[in-house]
């Protein structure tokens, strides 16, 4: 026993001797240990310290200069998912800041300190409506340094910016008519983003523009005979389209607070929204919005499957799936139980990477109304591309048309079912039946490569 414990001893001494550093580093590892230890939770609190300090100096703004603007920015969001601890006392962090203006920057931020007692050290605008303007890149010695890039608007992809114009051909191929028929179809509108000219219209029989007065939507209505089964109709309009951003409007947005039939308000939906605001109930309405945008994005399934294109967010709320209705139904029933009016639209969305051809069938999105502007959103583009997450908080692009707004749409004369749901396609009935022609857009863009140069399929 007593020459193995001097073996030991030995070993140890020996062991010691090799290491003459050993001291050195245990000491070195106390220091780190009395360095408090910073989690994501941490950094996202002190990010939003520094923001808060700043947006009281600023009078209510978080100011910033950029490409010789002023900028007067609020808090939209913290990308929880790229904050980091880049090692002692040194932190990242990315947000997204709205401007005044309705333009949504991301910047990064650099912070210095310890948890409850951080500071900014360095500040960069990174994108400006989901365009960045540099990207990071990693050194072989694994340290990270920006890269700028060129030609941003390109990584809007299926998106394009500015102004579109096309021919835009809605055709109609009547069903086998055994009675008397109606029908009902949308005729769009101009307004401050589309100038819309009805250039021909080709239909079997003289035909009425009803006018639909809660939501200012026109709608084509006919009525037909059985001699009329197969005919084809076909309107044709020019179409100029501006992109859009958020924007003013006079009128009063509360009556988008109210339920639809397919929309409920309350309920479920006040539960479910309150529980996605949480702790943001305290920072305005447009992180609100964005928790619930992000939230919707997060857990629905785009997919074409069970009950989906009615509308229904009941159903959305259950499935967590569905078409764009589905998406933009969830959220506006979210939105309005969180007290911020919310509103919906329909149209068809212009294929970006060619100048002619079929559309894949309708679109449509939604608005959400916060500090005095109405904020367009476009929830299943952002879930089916995730790069343009950003862009599709606050913009539309100018490559769509809209046929109408609204839900439950009242006309007269109407149909026997009662209020429309929303127009798209068309509406129609034999005797008091429903029933379903065929429907196919197609389009053909005005001054061709020149409108679509910048923009690249996602396909």
């Amino acid at each position: 026993m007593k020459d193995s414990r001097i073996i030991f001893a030995f070993v140890l001494s020996a062991m010691m001797a090799c290491n003459p550093g050993t001291k050195q580093k245990k000491e070195e590892t106390l220091v780190v240990k009395n360095i408090p230890k910073v989690v994501t939770a941490d950094i996202e609190a002190g990010i939003k310290a520094n923001i808060a300090k700043k947006v009281e100096e600023g009078g209510g703004y978080f100011n910033m200069s950029a490409d010789g603007k002023e900028l007067r920015l609020q808090l939209v969001r913290v990308h929880t998912e790229y904050l980091s601890n880049l090692g002692p006392q040194r932190h990242f962090a990315c947000v997204d800041l709205a401007d005044i203006s309705g333009d949504v920057y991301d910047v990064d931020f650099f912070l210095d300190g310890d948890p409850g007692s951080m500071s900014v050290t360095e500040t960069t605008l990174h994108k400006l409506n989901g365009k960045p303007f540099y990207t990071w890149k990693q050194r072989k010695d694994k340290t990270w340094y920006r890269m700028p890039v060129l030609n941003a608007t390109t990584d809007l992809l299926g998106v394009l910016e500015g102004e579109d114009k096309f021919e835009f051909h809605y055709e109609v191929t009547l069903p086998e008519m055994n009675a008397p028929a109606r029908i009902w179809i949308p005729v769009p509108q101009s307004d401050r983003f589309q100038t819309v000219v009805l250039r021909t219209i080709e239909v079997p029989v003289e035909h009425q523009i009803l006018q639909e007065k809660q939501y200012g939507n026109s709608v084509l209505y006919m009525e037909l005979s059985p001699e009329h089964s197969g005919r084809k109709m076909e309107l044709v309009y020019d179409v100029v389209r501006q992109e859009k951003k958020p924007y003013e409007e006079e009128a009063s947005p509360t009556r988008y607070l109210n339920a639809n039939l397919l929309m409920p308000v309350g309920d479920r939906f006040k539960i479910l929204a309150d529980s996605i605001i949480a702790l943001k109930s305290s920072e305005g309405s447009i992180m609100e919005a964005r928790a619930l945008y992000d939230y919707v994005i997060d857990n629905m399934r785009y997919i074409k499957a069970g009950k989906y294109g009615t509308g229904d967010a009941v159903y959305a709320c259950d499935a967590l799936s569905g078409n764009c209705t589905e998406f933009h139904s969830l959220f506006i029933s979210l939105a309005r139980s969180a007290g911020i009016p919310s509103r919906f639209a329909v149209g068809a969305s212009i294929p970006s990477d060619r100048d002619e051809g079929g559309i894949d069938g309708y679109h449509c999105w939604a608005e959400f109304y916060a500090e005095g502007k109405w904020w367009p959103v476009d929830i299943s583009e952002a879930n089916k591309y995730t790069a343009l997450a950003t862009y599709y908080f606050g913009r539309h692009p100018a490559n769509r048309i809209e046929f109408s707004r609204g839900r439950d749409l009242q006309v007269e004369p109407g149909p026997h079912s009662g209020p429309i749901n929303f127009l798209a396609y068309p509406v129609m009935e034999i005797g008091k039946k429903q029933a379903f022609p065929k429907t196919f857009f197609w389009f053909n863009r005005k001054v061709g490569k020149e409108t679509s140069k910048n923009a690249v399929s996602l396909f």
